[in-house]
């Protein structure tokens, strides 16, 4: 999925490494996200609980396997479903354009993970969510 979010670079980057942000828009809608450790580097652990609606909890573990500031993260989600995420950042003058690949171990799983989990729209939502908190933070 990708996104021109109104923003500079610096500013989506921030939003998305810094734990006392990105815990403020993460996650589908209704969710919260509890942050226990986030360490930006590559190898690093990056450890949440997203809180569902319902009162269930959800932990994600994931490490991240390359960091290149302002332009690129990737991480591998280790919790079941397995994936790989890959976050581009293309500074456009004042705005950023997102793109967000999630590369599954296979199709079936893919397919698995949108119907089970919603993920598709999950993926939707927690992009609107950040424009949403770009655009509090960029008034600031």
């Amino acid at each position: 999925m990708s996104r021109t979010l109104n923003a500079p670079v610096a500013l989506v980057w921030e939003m998305w490494t810094a734990p006392q942000h990105i815990a403020n828009w993460w996650g589908p809608n209704g969710f919260t996200t509890t942050i226990s450790t986030m360490d930006i580097t590559p190898g690093g652990k990056w450890d949440l609980v997203m809180h569902g609606p319902d009162g269930t909890d959800y932990d994600n573990q994931s490490r991240f396997t390359e960091v290149i500031e302002h332009q690129k993260l990737v991480y591998e989600h280790l919790s079941d479903p397995k994936f790989v995420t890959t976050i581009e950042f293309v500074a456009q003058g004042e705005k950023t354009l997102l793109t967000w690949h999630m590369l599954f171990q296979s199709a079936e799983q893919f397919i698995e993970v949108v119907k089970k989990y919603g993920a598709d729209e999950g993926l939707k939502q927690n992009i609107e969510k950040l424009e949403v908190y770009l655009a509090a933070h960029a008034k600031n």
